[in-house]
């Protein structure tokens, strides 16, 4: 990863340009052309670095999301993340030091499609998801410098 790249990843992760051609307009911002913004996320998405370049809105605001935990033997962790993390409707999945130590959102249409991967998940993984539904929202700026 370049300081271009990075100067990417960390100036706009927030504000990004809400125009018909936004791509144009941080190609703009970063003094390169468009389709090297476009080739940059696309390479930063294939190699994992980006899940998905979108809008996140409010819990619940458009569709239905959850917060849900796994109990992973230790030994199985890396599989079941990619598992899980293979679900469209997965946002992000990250592993914590606790009894419960893989951690995802899933967020869909509808509440029964939430609830219809987390069947799903079970399913495939033989462990049960904790379902843990939004009962009061804070707001959480998720957005941090990535280099100095």
């Amino acid at each position: 990863m370049d300081a271009l790249d990075q100067r990417l990843l960390d100036e706009f992760q927030r504000g990004f340009p809400l125009t018909s051609r936004p791509y144009a307009e941080i190609a703009t911002r970063l003094e390169v052309s468009e389709a090297e913004v476009i080739d940059r996320l696309r390479r930063l998405t294939d190699d994992g670095a980006v899940r998905r370049v979108g809008a996140v809105f409010r819990p619940n605001r458009v569709g239905a999301s959850t917060l849900a935990a796994l109990a992973v033997p230790p030994e199985r962790l890396e599989d079941v993340a990619g598992l899980v993390g293979a679900f469209a409707e997965v946002n992000h999945n990250y592993a914590r030091e606790h009894w419960l130590n893989l951690w995802f959102v899933v967020t869909a249409p509808d509440a029964e499609r939430v609830a219809q991967v987390l069947a799903e998940i079970a399913t495939l993984t033989g462990l049960t998801p904790l379902d843990l539904r939004l009962e009061r929202d804070f707001h959480v700026d998720l957005g941090f410098r990535l280099w100095n």
